[in-house]
């Protein structure tokens, strides 16, 4: 199995975490760790394994003049 290393969902990139998860549940675990640490999460089933896409939230933008 060669899993994409992104995909496009609702016009937003997510990168895969580069584990294959063997339950649904053991990859739910993983994406709630990720959604702990302020990303978004896309779990996707393939080949009878699951997968945990990530994106990083933008909390703040900082704009500094020169």
């Amino acid at each position: 199995m060669s899993p994409n290393l992104a995909m496009i969902s609702d016009g937003k990139k997510f990168m895969w975490d580069g584990q294959l998860y063997d339950t649904r549940e053991e990859a739910s675990r993983t994406g709630e760790s990720y959604r702990n640490d302020d990303f978004e999460v896309q779990m996707v089933e393939e080949g009878g394994k699951f997968l945990v896409y990530t994106r990083r939230t933008v909390k703040q933008v900082v704009v500094t003049a020169q």
